[in-house]
């Protein structure tokens, strides 16, 4: 008998103790009735209970132990008084961070960290309650959570760690979803929220990435160098294959020099003419006798100062540019 049924009664015995010391026989008659009354409103609390939503109920017998068969849903259930209770579960998916230190294939510490989001399976609740108890995930999970970590990062090297992350985290999810059903345990998600390196394998790390941008950038320097060579070596054979055309073309004609030296006369008279600034030329560098032996000597002409009048020269250079 239950302690609130025990008090219950005791205040109605002395109720009832008080009003057959002050009344005759009809008050016995309403003691009696205000104790069944009672009885039967405390019965019928007793005998009901609710399950909230998000949660499941399974029924131990004090007779008949645990009730296999039998897992209530959401709402009002009955029992019978001190003879049976419930048990309820909250099957709603639950969050839980678990940490595990574990070696890679090639012997270095990780440190990895998993977000595990579980719930029971609601028709397994009374196997569940005999085999693990209300708290079946801090029984299980840590277990098989650490256990399914050491198997599975023992099969890559630290940097595939990194670089095949997406097929790590799907060995672990695919591999905790079988170990969690042996005990009656369903994962909505398995995500990895850690994974670090220790200290020495990070500066490692660093220091081999250094080197191959340094290897990376002397590499392109040496490329570099090797196109410039290949650019000088075509310039060059560019200019000498232009010479070569050159004395070819003054070998079969004559006159293709003295072309030159017209485009050369007009090209400074147009400079000349142009040009703000005030020119003196040497009557020498007036480049008007095209047939002297002298034009030889400047092809280009050379321009100097302090000879020849400027208005000379510039209707000079007007002519030799319009023509």
């Amino acid at each position: 008998m239950s302690t609130h049924m025990q008090r219950f009664l005791t205040h109605l015995r002395d109720l009832a103790g008080r009003m057959s010391g002050a009344g005759g026989k009809g008050a016995g008659i309403g003691l009696k009735l205000l104790i069944g009354a009672g009885a039967l409103a405390y019965g019928v609390k007793e005998a009901t209970f609710t399950v909230d939503g998000g949660q499941r109920a399974i029924i131990f017998n004090r007779i008949g132990g645990m009730q296999m068969d039998t897992v209530l849903a959401e709402g009002l259930h009955f029992r019978l008084p001190w003879i049976q209770y419930p048990i309820i579960y909250d099957i709603r998916a639950r969050p839980r961070k678990i940490a595990s230190l574990t070696g890679s294939k090639d012997l270095q510490m990780i440190n990895i960290g998993l977000r595990v989001l579980s719930r029971p399976v609601a028709a397994n609740l009374p196997a569940m309650y005999q085999q693990l108890g209300k708290d079946y995930d801090e029984r299980v999970l840590p277990s098989i959570v650490n256990e399914v970590l050491k198997s599975v990062v023992a099969k890559f090297n630290a940097s595939q760690l990194i670089t095949q992350r997406a097929q790590v985290s799907l060995l672990i999810r695919r591999e905790l979803f079988e170990r969690a059903k042996d005990f009656n345990i369903i994962l909505d998600d398995v995500a990895i929220t850690e994974l670090s390196f220790s200290r020495e394998y990070t500066a490692a790390v660093e220091a081999k990435q250094v080197a191959q941008q340094e290897a990376q950038r002397a590499q392109f320097y040496v490329e570099k160098a090797k196109q410039d060579q290949r650019h000088k070596i075509i310039q060059a054979e560019g200019e000498a294959e232009a010479a070569k055309m050159l004395g070819q073309a003054v070998t079969k004609n004559p006159g293709y020099l003295k072309l030159r030296r017209i485009r050369a006369a007009q090209a400074i008279a147009k400079t000349v003419a142009t040009s703000q600034n005030k020119v003196y030329l040497s009557a020498d560098n007036l480049v008007l006798n095209l047939q002297d032996d002298s034009f030889n000597k400047y092809v280009l002409g050379k321009i100097n100062g302090n000879i020849g009048g400027e208005k000379y020269i510039i209707s000079l250079s007007h002519y030799l540019w319009e023509k």
